[in-house]
């Protein structure tokens, strides 16, 4: 008689199963590791009675460790509040499933030490691989990674020092497309406007594609046509006060276009949340009819953006999750290639906000 038929105060062991069973343990892990073929069908028939009247649920954890194996990869991620990895998630959590991994997701809110330690947690968690989303960790760090025995993945950003697969948007062909765009619209005056740039490889690039459309419109300007004018502006999003003197300065530039300067001026966010501080502002300083005075167009594509209007150039966020885990996945199996980039395009998605 089976010792758990009326309500167990402990989970099934798979001791209990064999005894259940009226075998060995020997027997159960070979019919849960697959090797039924060893088995007969009546062994087999018991076996698989048992573990369904015991509810009996195999320790994944203890049965990869005996392998080598545990299916747990590790992302980190640099800001989860970021629309951005919201959906990159969905994509790494849906090839997780597929491919029968556990995600052990870390959020580093933006700080660098932050970043450090859950760097330093995963390897003692012994995490099959790691996905990286960084802000800014150090060569010494990432000594643990890549070359140093756990395979590493980057999203959006590389990281110095670590030469690894990375998967993204195509930074330089989405800013040149939704610079075009702005160009093809009519506006006189263009502000990319980034969050600091010099530790995030991806903003980089983009701030570095704005300034060549910029550069190559005013060459081709014929004549005493005047060119597009373009400036970049950095908005530090964790400073106060540097955020309200960048609100400012381009509201100054706002009141003279109004005030008769017949300039048609544009707001070109770097991304996502550089977009909300931006429209949350305008809102708040010209109300509802702010885009009437100025056009707002961003990476990213947030809910609130169609909602408001506004144009965008959208990231293929679902496809890069999902493919930065079958990269991952790739190099887990052994997989010996030479590093792989995997820039996907974006998409300009029109709306009201650049008709005007």
């Amino acid at each position: 008689m089976s010792l758990l038929r009326a309500g167990a105060p402990r989970r099934a062991t798979i001791s209990d199963v064999a005894r259940e069973a009226g075998t060995g343990k020997t027997s159960v892990s070979r019919y849960l590791n697959g090797e039924t073929n060893v088995l007969s069908l009546d062994l087999r028939e018991r076996i698989e009675a048992a573990i369904k009247l015991l509810d009996y649920q195999p320790n994944q954890m203890a049965r990869g460790l005996k392998r080598g194996r545990n299916r747990l990869i590790g992302m980190l991620v640099a800001d989860l509040t970021n629309p951005f990895t919201v959906e990159v998630l969905q994509g790494v959590e849906a090839a997780c499933q597929a491919l029968g991994y556990m995600p052990l997701i870390c959020h580093a809110a933006n700080e660098v030490e932050m970043e450090r330690r859950y760097l330093q947690l995963l390897t003692t968690y012994r995490v099959e691989g790691v996905i990286v989303n960084a802000l800014g960790v150090k060569d010494e760090t990432l000594q643990s990674l890549g070359s140093g025995g756990i395979p590493a993945v980057l999203v959006d950003r590389k990281v110095a020092g670590l030469d690894a697969d990375i998967v993204g948007l195509d930074n330089a062909e989405a800013v040149r497309i939704g610079t075009q765009h702005l160009f093809e619209r009519g506006f006189d005056e263009i502000h990319f406007v980034v969050q600091p740039f010099e530790r995030v490889s991806s903003r980089r690039v983009r701030e570095a594609a704005f300034r060549a459309a910029i550069e190559q419109a005013a060459r081709a300007a014929a004549g005493d046509e005047p060119a597009v004018r373009g400036q970049t502006v950095v908005l530090d999003l964790a400073d106060a006060e540097a955020v309200m003197r960048v609100h400012t300065a381009l509201d100054s530039r706002i009141d003279a276009a109004i005030g008769g300067s017949a300039k048609r001026i544009a707001l070109f966010a770097a991304n996502a949340p550089v977009a909300l501080s931006l429209a949350r502002h305008l809102n708040s300083r010209y109300g509802p009819g702010w885009q009437d005075r100025v056009a707002l167009m961003s990476v990213d594509d947030p809910e609130w953006a169609e909602l408001t209007g506004v144009t965008t150039i959208r990231q293929p966020t679902y496809a890069i999750g999902y493919r930065a885990v079958e990269f991952l996945h790739e190099r887990i199996d052994g997989a010996l290639l030479p590093t792989r980039e995997a820039m996907l395009p974006g998409e300009l998605v029109v709306r009201g906000s650049t008709a005007r």
